[in-house]
């Protein structure tokens, strides 16, 4: 990877895709950052595998070897901090945050949800745009808070909902646009273009030095 003084952590439970996005926008020129760790509450996640591939730092946690969720939390924050990371990305992290790790990471912690948020937060989100009968839907990067899929709103891409779509189809061209949409906002992140007032993400049209 490459040498880049923004540090990202990511935490991953599944496939990684998220993961790989990111990895491709580092390697290619289009990112500056590093990842200093992925860490993952799944063993077997092929998210770990595509870092170990690249040569980034892994780690499995298991939440049974800790006695309760916020102590797990508390065990992942202190990964996090030990590598000085400058933002926690969330890929596919099928667990919620505790506050009080939300809370150690103020407006540096970022995830993708597949919806144009605040529809459609939670799981299950492309069945319920199909049965809603929504014409649009699409995906969302976000700040995270206490609120699950609630945190402002960064950048989102509309994704067409089709007549024929299922489940499958509308989740494979939203990733599509999620692959593109989320290494976009981590560099936005890390050339200080964004701050927060009255919980609306703003844009800065210079980069802070």
């Amino acid at each position: 990877m490459t040498s880049n003084s923004f540090k990202i952590g990511v935490l991953v439970s599944g496939r990684g895709t998220n993961l790989q996005a990111i990895i491709d926008a580092i390697e290619n020129g289009e990112l500056n950052a590093d990842i200093a760790v992925v860490l993952s509450n799944k063993k077997n996640a092929p998210a770990l595998k595509r870092a170990q591939k690249k040569g980034i730092e892994t780690s499995y946690m298991d939440p049974k070897q800790f006695a309760s969720k916020k102590e797990y939390d508390l065990a992942l924050a202190r990964e996090l901090k030990n590598r000085r990371v400058d933002l926690v990305c969330l890929a596919g992290y099928m667990r919620i945050l505790n506050p009080e790790f939300i809370g150690m990471f103020p407006d540096k912690i970022i995830n993708i949800h597949p919806s144009l948020l605040p529809a459609f937060p939670g799981l299950d989100v492309q069945q319920k745009a199909i049965d809603y009968g929504v014409k649009f839907s699409g995906c969302t990067v976000h700040f995270v808070n206490e609120e699950v899929d609630g945190g402002p709103i960064i950048l989102q891409a509309v994704v067409p909902v089709l007549p024929s779509d299922d489940v499958g189809t509308l989740s494979e061209r939203i990733l599509i646009q999620e692959h593109l949409i989320y290494p976009r906002a981590i560099q936005m992140i890390a050339e200080r273009r964004l701050y927060i007032e009255n919980r609306k993400v703003s844009y800065k049209e210079s980069v802070s030095s």
